[in-house]
């Protein structure tokens, strides 16, 4: 019933969100149906129907895939002050999100099923004049359980998918091999990172029982005051012309200053309110190694033949997409990296202030925007790969159920794409009200937001183009 209230009294947009989860589930159970029925209507040929239900395999990851990011930029369940005293701790609310998204996809496996049955004529009249009835199967019963099963196939695969990604997780640092939780100097064990003697401070430097201090150049502590009795003042005590706190504190300006040279590693004020992000993604490399890798494999594989779509009745090879899923993954691995360069650029060769925030914000945010990047990079390369090999040889490839994988598959990664972007705004909300406080004007941030998309769009745009060619380029022969 909580996930029920929390879904009604959501924000359109959150609810905008949740109807494209259920649309796309929509799409995927309905291509789900149409292998299903392929196959009863075919059964001399079950390697075609085997075909078209792997096929499939590519909408249901897009689906699941807009499922998790959706289900991470929900608002109704993130943790809320109050919400662990009503028992809304982090397990109930991943239990609530995993039931929102269980809702949203099972009402599109819903919709599916009623289509589908309307155009099979189980419901009204066969529309279209039978012109759908190759992979509907009117003729046949439908047999229910594996109707259920594929219809049960998105509900399952995104709640579960959920649920690993907003799983509750222990926020303090793993201990390792003499790694420790706290404490200093052996107090509650050892660091997780050694430090020197002097790293902390030294000794009596931050005390003040009974007069101690440091003596002069650094010696060591003798529990007394080690100064020489030449008019100096005694610790506590301010001296000539130097006013007393108000607050009753001493104030020792030498004292201040040994404790700051003591304390070398103190986090000091840069002049800015995000410092650079330190360490970029290390899928970089590997990325480029899994994309050459899958266009060699893609080149030694291609000499057998075409490959087999779901609208298409020509034969085909494993080794191809075994080769574009390489290609694919190589470019998922790849495009952190490349965000977290791309913002670098943008900071290259004396920046100012636009520039500056531009690139450290893609910077902070390469993990998070670039692997959705990468996925549209690489379903738009693989559209233009298949549409630039069979747009003019095999018309039957632009059929309607090869248009609506595409769609989906598409829209799909594009919707994850922004709503990515939407969890990046939310992440860094307490940085933009903090650059509006101190009167940064609202173009600017605008302005460095369409910056951001602009380097994304120049450097990936080619990338795509130029791995389409080179996939394109052993199959065309």
């Amino acid at each position: 019933m909580l996930a029920l209230r929390l879904t009604r009294v959501a924000h359109l947009a959150v609810q905008l969100r949740r109807l494209l989860v259920a649309t796309a589930a929509a799409g995927t159970g309905f291509l789900l149906l149409a292998a299903l029925g392929y196959a009863l209507s075919h059964p001399e040929d079950p390697a075609a129907g085997s075909l078209r239900l792997a096929w499939c395999a590519l909408p249901l990851a897009a689906t699941v895939y807009l499922a998790v990011g959706v289900a991470r930029t929900d608002p109704a369940t993130k943790p809320r002050p109050g919400l662990s005293a009503l028992g809304l701790g982090p397990a109930r609310l991943m239990a609530i999100s995993v039931l929102t998204t269980a809702l949203s996809c099972a009402l599109g496996s819903m919709l599916a099923l009623l289509f589908f049955l309307h155009l099979r004529g189980d419901l009204t009249g066969m529309p279209f004049d039978g012109a759908a009835k190759e992979f509907l199967a009117a003729g046949e019963p439908l047999p229910l359980p594996a109707t259920l099963t594929l219809l049960a196939l998105v509900p399952g695969i995104a709640s579960a998918a959920v649920a690993l990604t907003l799983r509750p997780r222990d926020a303090r640092p793993a201990a390792g091999r003499g790694a420790r939780t706290g404490g200093r100097f052996g107090s509650h064990g050892h660091a997780a990172s050694r430090e020197t003697f002097g790293a902390y401070g030294r000794f009596g430097t931050r005390l003040r029982i009974g007069g101690s201090r440091p003596a002069p150049g650094g010696g060591r502590d003798t529990g007394t005051d080690a100064r020489p009795a030449t008019g100096v003042p005694a610790p506590g005590v301010p001296a000539a012309g130097v006013p007393a706190p108000a607050d009753g504190t001493s104030h020792d300006p030498d004292h201040e200053t040994d404790a700051r040279a003591a304390e070398p590693h103190a986090p000091r004020w840069t002049g800015t309110l995000a410092p650079a992000p330190h360490g970029s993604p290390a899928g970089l490399p590997w990325g480029f190694a899994v994309l050459a890798a899958g266009l060699a494999v893609e080149a030694y594989t291609s000499r057998s033949g075409p490959v087999a779509l779901p609208g298409d009745a020509v034969g085909g090879t494993a080794g191809v997409l075994a080769g574009w899923a390489l290609t694919a993954l190589g470019l998922i691995l790849a495009a952190p990296g490349l965000t977290h360069l791309c913002g670098r650029l943008l900071q290259a060769a004396r920046p100012g202030a636009l520039r500056l925030l531009a690139g450290r914000v893609l910077m902070a945010e390469a993990g998070r925007i670039g692997r959705p990047v990468g996925v549209v990079c690489a379903v738009a390369s693989g559209t233009y790969t298949m549409t630039a090999l069979y747009g003019g040889a095999a018309p039957s490839f632009f059929g309607p159920l090869t248009v609506l994988g595409t769609l989906l598959v598409t829209g799909c990664t594009v919707a994850t794409l922004f709503t990515a972007a939407v969890e990046a705004r939310q992440s860094r909300a307490d940085t933009t009200a903090a650059l509006l406080r101190l009167g940064a004007p609202t173009r600017m941030l605008r302005s460095a937001a369409a910056l951001r998309a602009g380097a994304l769009l120049v450097l990936f745009a080619p990338l795509a183009l130029v791995t389409a060619q080179l996939t394109a380029l052993p199959l065309a022969r």
